[in-house]
């Protein structure tokens, strides 16, 4: 058993199809289906039981599974520890953004680090928190840049100030002209709002002796204000949220509710590598 035989084993089990894992793997299915059967003849046990679209891992195949997590994740940082040289000047640094702080990595703080470093590349990945946690612990990304709250014992994390929530609308939808509302203004307003700050909104709003009319949760900032530009309802978002979607009709106004407020996070896992290119990006914060 090499690695090479390894890795095959791990994609054909993440995919649960040989022909989507040849494919991922680019190699033709043939080579591939022999190699796992190579594998298996030269362990004395069947990893898979195959179905006529789908293979499922047998019992033998979880244990192997959970191994070859291990092996080809230490396999991955041997490799990039070799190959993290002359002090993080040079390589990729793979970092994960959820939507509503996609704007804030795109600050001065990224020149910064280009101009520093310009032979750096990076692999952006996007996605939820939940993702972005996973994709830490898989070692996918080093670094993760995302939302409080959440709840992880297995990383480190740098908090960045605290910014207000925004009440964003077309001017049709606007009951006053001041731009700091108190939360208590949105009763009986559609409210539409990222699924990531629900239990937040809810309390924010008990606490303040009332039940939102909730008319749209989904699962990205951007989705917000783009049915908050459409003069669906009213959106709330991080006040940083208002660059995602460039120009629009929305206009903002801050709530005034200490409680309704976030954080952007970096964060990291205190078990996986971090390159010198990646130590060298967590200082600017």
């Amino acid at each position: 058993m090499d690695i090479k035989q390894l890795k095959y084993f791990y994609v054909i089990a993440e995919e649960g199809q040989i022909t989507s894992a040849a494919k991922r793997l680019h190699i033709a299915q043939p080579p591939l289906s022999y190699q796992l059967k190579s594998l298996e003849d030269e362990l004395g046990v069947k990893l898979f039981e195959r179905g006529s679209r789908n293979v499922t891992l047998t019992d033998a195949g979880h244990i192997l599974y959970k191994r070859a997590q291990q092996i080809l994740s230490l396999t991955k940082s041997t490799v990039d520890e070799l190959t993290d040289f002359k002090d993080g000047a040079y390589g990729t640094l793979s970092i994960g953004t959820v939507s509503s702080s996609g704007a804030s990595l795109l600050d001065s703080r990224l020149s910064i680090f280009h101009n520093k470093y310009p032979f750096i590349n990076f692999e952006i990945y996007e996605g939820n928190t939940y993702e972005l946690l996973k994709s830490l612990t898989k070692g996918i990304i080093e670094i993760a840049i995302v939302r409080t709250p959440f709840n992880n014992s297995e990383i480190n994390s740098i908090l960045l100030p605290k910014e207000p929530m925004v009440a964003a609308m077309v001017k049709d939808l606007s009951w006053t002209d001041n731009k700091i509302i108190d939360i208590t203004e949105l009763k009986n307003k559609p409210l539409i709002f990222y699924r990531r700050f629900e239990r937040l909104i809810l309390k924010a709003c008990s606490d303040s002796n009332f039940e939102p009319t909730v008319f749209c949760k989904n699962d990205d900032a951007r989705t917000s204000l783009l049915w908050a530009n459409a003069g669906l309802g009213i959106a709330i978002v991080p006040k940083s949220s208002i660059k995602l979607i460039g120009s629009s009709n929305i206009i903002f106004k801050e709530i005034d509710n200490e409680d309704l407020s976030t954080q952007i996070a970096i964060i990291w896992s205190k078990k996986g590598y971090l390159s010198s290119a990646g130590k060298n990006f967590l200082s600017l914060f």
